[in-house]
């Protein structure tokens, strides 16, 4: 009987190609290496990091059954206040509180879902949205649980000046993300997901319930926001309205569509050289604000015209167009030898 190398066995079941194993070790020894070893740098690592798992866990909805949450980040917002009302009210320990924050997202989430995700394409999206603009009216009006756009401030997870503990942990959740998401998609419910996303009367047909599998993928997606949000509380140490902003939504959106749709890890992939592009346009050209959400537009424009597939689509064929090169001149070479 053939046997499988455990290293490809575990590489499979943590869902991860060498590709992937090595871009990950690479970014887990970035902090320690001129000139990323400087905390403003750190900074934009986490924000990268940040995004990436954000960017996985919108692509999970917009990827697979093909509903667009624009109240994304509303949601992770929720989860952000959640843990931090939690944290500062009742003391409970901010990684209860996270906890606690990523079930009320999965609570309101799966409500939200029973009312919009009957619809179909545009609508459901529309919907989402308006019950993302109402939490963030709530957050802004109840000055007395939330202080409004005064801001919450918000007990730190680490005792620390230092950026290096939060980098890593956000780079383990960002990892936990992606492979609970890939988990799903790989079972039998994924095969549901994707079924759903590309026609849902056929799935209808093939006796799929496309209301059921899509309260699902709605529901586990904003859980996994309420949870990177009760990070993004912690880790900030300061909470306003702006954070359940649509902009927001909008620039992961941005990364998880240039990225790839469908393709979990090409937003993950594509989210630190951006984040970092988009940081140094930013702080360069600071006269000019929300000029990055305006190249985030036009780059999004660009790749759905002239490559769909974004830049998971383009990798994939690159690599199978140098696999099938190298075969190619692999059997010419031994046809030659032997002749």
């Amino acid at each position: 009987m053939e046997q499988t190398n455990p290293v490809n066995k575990l590489l499979d079941l943590l869902c991860f190609t060498p590709a992937g194993l090595i871009a990950l070790v690479v970014l887990f020894v970035l902090p320690l290496i001129p000139p990323f070893n400087d905390e403003y740098l750190i900074r934009w690592l986490i924000s990268a990091a940040l995004i990436a798992a954000l960017a996985v866990a919108f692509d999970f909805t917009a990827g697979f059954i093909n509903i667009v949450n624009f109240g994304f980040a509303a949601i992770m917002g929720l989860g952000g206040y959640t843990s931090a009302i939690l944290a500062e009210r009742l003391g409970l320990t901010p990684w209860l509180g996270m906890i606690a924050g990523a079930l009320l997202a999965a609570f309101l989430g799966f409500v939200i879902g029973v009312i919009t995700l009957r619809s179909r394409g545009i609508f459901a999206a529309v919907l989402a949205w308006f019950f993302g603009l109402a939490l963030m009216g709530l957050a802004t009006k109840m000055i007395w649980l939330t202080r409004g756009p005064l801001g919450m401030r918000v007990d730190r997870l680490f005792e620390t000046q230092s950026n290096v503990p939060y980098y890593y942990l956000c780079l383990v959740m960002m990892i936990v993300v992606y492979i609970v998401c890939k988990w799903c998609t790989r079972t039998k419910m994924g095969l549901a997901f994707k079924a759903i996303g590309q026609n849902m009367e056929a799935a209808r047909t093939s006796g799929i319930n496309p209301v059921f599998y899509r309260l699902i993928n709605f529901t586990l997606s904003c859980a996994l926001a309420g949870w990177l949000g009760g990070f993004y509380a912690h880790y900030y140490g300061i909470l306003t309205p702006d954070v359940m902003h649509t902009s927001k939504t909008v620039e992961i959106l941005a990364v998880a569509y240039i990225g790839g749709r469908g393709s979990l890890w090409g937003g993950a992939a594509v989210a630190f050289p951006f984040i970092f592009a988009m940081e140094l346009v930013r702080s360069s050209l600071s006269n000019l604000p929300g000029l990055n959400l305006l190249l985030y537009g036009l780059l999004l424009i660009l790749v759905m015209i002239y490559y769909p597939g974004g830049f998971a689509g383009f990798f994939n064929t690159a690599f199978r167009k140098t696999k099938n090169k190298a075969m190619s001149y692999f059997l010419n070479g031994a046809y030659a030898s032997a002749k």
